[in-house]
């Protein structure tokens, strides 16, 4: 078998990586070897893996959900928006410089169609299966010309293609016709149907719609996926963090103690990697909730200054909400506070950035002691150790080198008082850390609170990924779906007017 797939959906959001994965799981689970694939990414959300790579974070759990180690041919280009309208253009896992989106679209993403097919087919070398995952939506007419993701790597590749509709935004069945109709007939001829997702209610009643919509289309839907709560896998942007919405939407276990703790992470611009979190709100009896306002730090146990692309930025913003004045203020009180990454160069002493915001030397928070100099080579790596006499593994994405002058040595950081920071993301799933700083948190709050000794966030996250393989095996028809990813777009499927725009 070497089969492939490409999973498209009417919109963004429609919930392509949560299908992809599923899919994934599905087929690891009948023995297959498959393996993700996302030719370009846009998330402020990273991962690095094994060898020194980034990749989206999706891709990175669409991995596990395979059983594999993610690699940067699974995600070979990534975008990291900067502004407005520039992002990073990280190549193969590394980063090779900022491009506006006009200048990425006019040439230089359309050079890349033979970097991405390289790594697919690579891939596909190596696996049983690769399920590849589009991005938008395959009928952005405007980038089709350029389009490297979606029906560019099917034409290339000779992909069928999946379209993902989300039925729970209503107008699922224009959107399917709509997104058809507005592809050439090279195009339409590799969309082999459709899969809705987000189905509330009896299924009998959505069946003469289905049926109808094939006899329009001459294209069948693979399944109705039923609306689950928290089903969804680490965001590529937005604040749907999965084991976040998980906890807060389905029947969780009360504290353990006789007080829950509260979370306020603060909602910087250009917020990266606040899946960090995930792991705290996956607590039973941890509360988390993102602001931006001072007044909703007051309740707070524990204030999170997550990561970032845009640091300055983010200070600056702090400052004009007054949220800075009110983390001195936490500070001084020896109320918790914790700094992840570019959180943690914001809450140091001084910040010299000729690189990410070429605005010099600005002044910190100042509530630890730490001077941040940004360098143009990109920190990518897996760090372990110990903090709280506990084992801990992260990974680390920045370009700020910090130097530490005083406090309390904290995972390459430092710790003040009860103000933490460090460039370790994903610390706070190493269960036993997890634990020994929640204790603390909750000593220095006064709150009778006790994390539970059981919490497994590995296997929370596997529990979900099985939910998702659960899914796809259930409500989807699997032996179209097997034919598909073994033989292709059916041939002879109709062409639907008007087709694309010349």
């Amino acid at each position: 078998m070497n089969g492939g797939l490409l999973v498209a959906g009417t919109t963004s959001d429609a919930g392509k990586s949560v299908v992809t994965a599923g899919i994934c799981r599905w087929l690891v689970r009948q023995g297959v070897k498959v393996a993700p694939f996302k030719a370009q990414n846009m998330s402020l959300n990273s991962f690095v893996t094994r060898e020194g790579a980034e990749i989206g974070r999706a891709q990175a759990m669409q991995a596990q959900a395979c059983r594999i180690e993610p690699t940067a041919l699974m995600n070979p280009v990534l975008l990291k928006p900067g502004g407005e309208q520039s992002s990073q253009v990280v190549l193969l896992g590394r980063p090779v410089g900022e491009m506006s989106a006009r200048g990425y679209h006019g040439g230089r993403q359309q050079r890349l169609l033979g970097t991405v097919l390289d790594c697919l087919a690579e891939l596909r070398g190596q696996y049983d299966a690769v399920i590849c995952e589009g991005a938008g939506s395959p009928a952005e007419i405007n980038l089709r010309r350029t389009d490297i993701v979606n029906m560019g790597i099917a034409r290339g590749a000779r992909l069928p293609v999946l379209v993902v509709g989300d039925i729970d935004r209503g107008g699922v069945f224009a959107s399917f016709f709509g997104t058809l109709a507005l592809l050439s007939p090279e195009d339409q001829e590799l969309v082999a149907g459709f899969l809705v997702n987000k189905f509330r209610g009896d299924v009998s009643l959505l069946e003469p719609g289905l049926d109808m919509l094939k006899g329009l289309t001459g294209r069948p839907a693979y399944g109705v996926l039923p609306f689950r709560h928290g089903l969804g896998i680490d965001e590529e942007d937005g604040l749907r963090v999965s084991l976040r919405g998980a906890v807060r939407e389905s029947a969780v276990a009360p504290p353990l103690g006789a007080d829950v703790l509260r979370v306020a992470v603060c909602a910087i611009p250009l917020m990266s990697n606040f899946t960090d979190v995930d792991a705290l709100a996956a607590e039973p009896g941890v509360v988390v909730r993102f602001v931006d306002r001072p007044e909703e730090l007051a309740d707070a146990d524990l204030v999170v200054v997550p990561g970032t692309r845009g640091t300055v930025r983010a200070l600056r913003w702090l400052r004009e909400r007054g949220l800075a004045d009110a983390l001195a203020r936490r500070a001084a009180e020896h109320r918790p506070v914790l700094g992840i990454c570019g959180g943690f160069q914001i809450l140091g002493e001084h910040i010299e950035d000729d690189v990410e915001s070429r605005a010099g030397d600005v002044p910190g928070l100042g509530l630890l002691p730490v001077r941040v100099r940004f360098a143009r080579e990109k920190t990518l790596t897996r760090p372990t150790g110990r903090a709280l006499d506990e084992p801990v593994e992260g990974y680390e994405i920045h370009h700020g080198v910090a130097e530490v002058t005083g406090g309390e040595a904290f995972l390459d950081g430092c710790r003040v008082g009860q103000t933490w920071g460090t460039h370790w993301h994903g610390s706070l799933e190493s269960d036993g850390f997890r634990r020994a700083f929640l204790r603390e948190v909750a000593a220095a709050a006064g709150r009778r609170f006790v994390p539970a000794p059981d919490t497994s966030f590995a296997a929370l996250r596997e529990e979900q990924l099985d939910r998702l393989g659960d899914l796809i095996e259930q409500h989807a028809d699997t032996d179209a779906l097997w034919r598909l990813i073994e033989s292709g777009a059916p041939q002879g499927l109709p062409f639907i007017p008007p087709g694309a725009p010349a």
